[in-house]
């Protein structure tokens, strides 16, 4: 048990919407915010700089999103202790965010206080997943088609990501700090693990199986 306040990091891209997570757990006494960041790159360093209890983590973030700065934190303190809150309704983010080192998974549809107790749950090192992501996680254990996705690291899991939001080799090459060949090769590895020979049929796949709304998809020629 923690003797004191619980210290939350925020991890969001849209302010207004930490600003209300912070208004939302600073009605807690024993729940205080004391650091936020708005993209991976800055959650890292202000974990760092922060040591919060508890990593309150988005996912869809521009660049590196949130499984990667999951794991990227995971790699500097074994111990940290994240909560992925995504609006991510999917077992499919959920299993990557929980092999990258998420210790809990909440949906932005929860009800306020369901956060608040996946907080305190996540600082006592205990796992937090709200009844919406078990039930998925149970039938996704039933679903053939899951078995190719959790193939995927947590990085190839970010690149596919990037791919489907029509980032550019280039541009994912400098979100992650690597080369465009390493981004090629990781793409082409993706690819293959999915069972599909080009772009197009990479985005299929995605459709059928729900990281993509039909209606949201860009192609890269």
């Amino acid at each position: 048990m923690i003797g004191r306040a619980i210290r939350v990091m925020l991890v969001d891209d849209h302010a207004i919407v930490r600003e209300g997570y912070r208004r939302l757990i600073e009605k807690h006494d024993d729940l205080e915010v004391v650091s936020e960041a708005s993209d991976a790159s800055s959650a890292y360093v202000k974990y760092k700089s922060s040591h919060p209890d508890v990593v309150v983590m988005d996912i869809s973030m521009p660049g590196r999103g949130g499984i990667d700065a999951v794991r990227h934190i995971r790699q500097w303190d074994p111990a940290a202790r994240v909560l992925v809150f995504s609006m991510h309704a999917n077992a499919t983010y959920a299993l990557q965010a929980f092999r990258a080192g998420a210790k809990g998974y909440v949906t932005k549809s929860s009800a306020p206080e369901l956060l608040i107790s996946a907080v305190r749950s996540v600082a006592e090192n205990r796992p937090a997943i709200c009844p919406e992501i078990s039930e998925i996680l149970a039938a996704s254990c039933l679903a053939e088609h899951a078995k190719a996705l959790e193939q995927l690291s947590p990085r190839e899991f970010e690149i596919l990501r990037m791919i489907l939001d029509a980032k550019s080799t280039e541009e994912i090459a400098v979100a992650f700090h690597l080369s465009s060949k390493t981004v090629a090769n990781y793409h082409y590895a993706i690819k293959s693990k999915l069972g599909v020979s080009s772009d197009i049929d990479l985005v299929y796949f995605c459709m059928r199986h729900g990281l993509v709304a039909p209606l949201c998809v860009q192609v890269q020629q």
